[in-house]
């Protein structure tokens, strides 16, 4: 899954602590990612990755885009920090866990209340604006 963004590497640290993932190793040679993006032609594409150290979840990659995101998401996550939950135990849950990502920056968008067909979630947005759901 690739994520066009601004900043890549803060990107990818924020979803390595949204997730749990991490990101690869530094290539041969270099210190820190940024050294061995500073040593890249200007031209070449910026990205960054970060995957499940598990290796279940999908890797997740962030490329530098010039334009900034204008519209509504096509697609986002399900962060899925309630699952097996119900009523009052998963909001809570939710709760706690939008609590934790919006001191990483992320913000609160809408919290929709169980309702007797669907459990609750909550909306939320990353720090660059890309919406997803805690579910």
């Amino acid at each position: 899954m690739t994520f066009d963004c601004a900043e890549p590497a803060r990107l990818a640290a924020f979803w390595c602590e949204v997730l749990g993932y991490v990101v690869p190793t530094v290539p041969e040679g270099f210190a820190t990612w940024e050294e061995y993006h500073r040593s890249l032609p200007p031209e070449d594409e910026i990205y960054f990755a970060c995957t499940d150290p598990s290796g279940v979840g999908s890797r997740l990659l962030f490329q530098r885009v010039p334009e900034g995101k204008v519209v509504k998401n096509r697609v986002h996550l399900d962060v899925r920090a309630g699952a097996g939950l119900v009523g009052e135990e998963r909001l809570a849950t939710l709760e706690a866990e939008c609590a934790r990502l919006m001191a990483l920056g992320a913000k609160h968008v809408l919290t929709q209340r169980a309702d007797g067909v669907n459990e609750s979630c909550i909306t939320m947005q990353d720090i660059e604006g890309n919406e997803f759901c805690l579910a």
